[in-house]
């Protein structure tokens, strides 16, 4: 359902800010697309077609990555995670 060959043509109108518009247009800019079709990328990635239901190792890896990161400098004060369960049972 991804490839551009089987798309079939429809138009939405949407509402938004012209701070978001710029913004758009700016991102679509540094991709090298037009305004609509960085925008009708954006939402079939947001959709998550289940045809589209393909592993991406790269995009796990980066996931991955970025919950490394976050994670960086949290702690759970000392308590182990046996604590923090039997803690939430009381």
């Amino acid at each position: 359902m991804g490839s551009e060959t089987q798309r079939a043509a429809i138009t939405i109108t949407l509402d938004i800010t012209p701070k978001l518009q710029a913004e758009l247009a700016r991102q679509a800019a540094a991709h090298g697309s037009a305004l609509e079709a960085y925008a009708a990328a954006l939402l079939e990635e947001a959709v998550h077609l289940p045809d589209d239901a393909v592993f991406d190792k790269a995009r796990a890896q980066t996931a991955a990555a970025r919950i490394r990161e976050l994670r960086k400098g949290v702690t759970l004060d000392g308590l182990t995670i046996k604590e923090l369960i039997n803690e939430g049972r009381r």
